[in-house]
C-alpha cells in the first residue's frame, strides 16, 4: 500500500493528538497523529507496547507522548520507550504533509 489520507493539518490540535483507523494490508491499524510542542506531526502506533491502551489519549510533551494508564513515554520519532514501565517500541509510520492533508503509510513502519 502507499500512504493514505490520515486526516488534516486542521484535525490536530497543538500539542496533541488524532486518532485514526487507517487500512494497512494485514487489516486496520490504529494510528495516533501527534503534534508535537514544536509544531512537527508524527504518526506512531496508537496501541501502547506496556499497557495495551490509547496512547492518543495520553499527553504530548517536548517530542514524545506519555501513556496515560502507567505513565511510559514513547520517543514520536523512533517510538522507542524513554523510561519504564514499558521495554519494547511501538511502530512509527512515515508521515508527509500535502498542502493540509496529512497522510500515513502504516505498510511501511520506520
Amino acid at each position: 500500500m502507499t500512504a493514505q489520507l490520515a486526516c488534516y493539518d486542521e484535525d490536530v490540535p497543538e500539542a496533541g493528538t488524532f486518532r485514526v483507523e487507517l487500512e494497512g494490508e494485514s487489516g486496520p491499524v490504529e494510528v495516533a497523529i501527534v503534534r508535537d510542542e514544536d509544531g512537527e506531526l508524527h504518526a506512531i502506533s496508537d496501541i501502547c507496547s506496556h499497557g495495551a491502551v490509547s496512547l492518543s489519549d495520553g499527553e504530548v510533551e517536548g517530542c514524545s507522548i506519555e501513556c496515560w494508564l502507567h505513565g511510559s513515554r514513547f520517543d514520536l520519532r523512533t517510538g522507542k520507550p524513554l523510561g519504564p514501565p514499558a521495554v519494547k517500541p511501538v511502530p512509527v509510520y512515515p508521515l508527509t504533509v500535502d498542502g493540509q492533508r496529512v497522510l500515513v503509510d502504516v505498510d511501511a513502519p520506520l
